[in-house]
């Protein structure tokens, strides 16, 4: 098999995988597809008749799956060089953004679940457990994870400057 085909079967796995991943989170396959064809498109900024194309999905699934994914923060609209031609591209930091914001989703269940576990001061440690490892975890990420994504930003930043050098 030439080097080429080998390659474009590659890319089909890669999108693939990225869209099962992403269903497996409650997100729709079709928006996962979508991310995993951004993340590996030459050019970086594709219209919704690219996409369409590239995935062998209608433009109005397209379009849909553009609109969850620019309100998570993770794709954006791009200026388009044709009129009313909507181009799209994975957004910079998109991951970064996109945790930040289920960290912030962690934090309203980790307050959550202190109040449940208010509720259940009069009850036996073995009541309580359920709800006090949910609200352990909620606290552990919510204290460690800004500092690991401020790390991670720093980090990039860093080798930003890098490869300006």
């Amino acid at each position: 098999m030439d080097n080429n085909i080998q390659h474009q079967i590659e890319e089909k796995h890669f999108i693939e995988d990225i869209g099962l991943f992403f269903e497996q989170m409650g997100i729709p396959r079709m928006a996962g597809r979508m991310i995993g064809y951004l993340l590996i498109a030459d050019p970086e900024a594709q219209s919704v008749t690219d996409i369409t194309e590239a995935l062998k999905a209608s433009k109005s699934s397209i379009s849909v799956m553009a609109r969850l994914l620019v309100d998570n923060g993770l794709i954006e609209r791009v200026a388009s060089p044709l009129p009313r031609q909507d181009y799209y591209h994975f957004k910079p930091g998109g991951w970064i953004l996109y945790m930040r914001r289920w960290l912030g989703l962690m934090s309203e269940l980790h307050n959550i679940t202190e109040r449940g576990l208010v509720l259940m001061d009069d009850k036996s440690d073995d009541l309580r457990k359920r709800l006090l490892e949910a609200h352990d975890l909620f606290s552990l990420l919510e204290e460690r994870m800004p500092a690991l994504l401020e790390t991670l930003e720093k980090e990039r930043g860093d080798r930003g400057q890098e490869n300006r050098l």
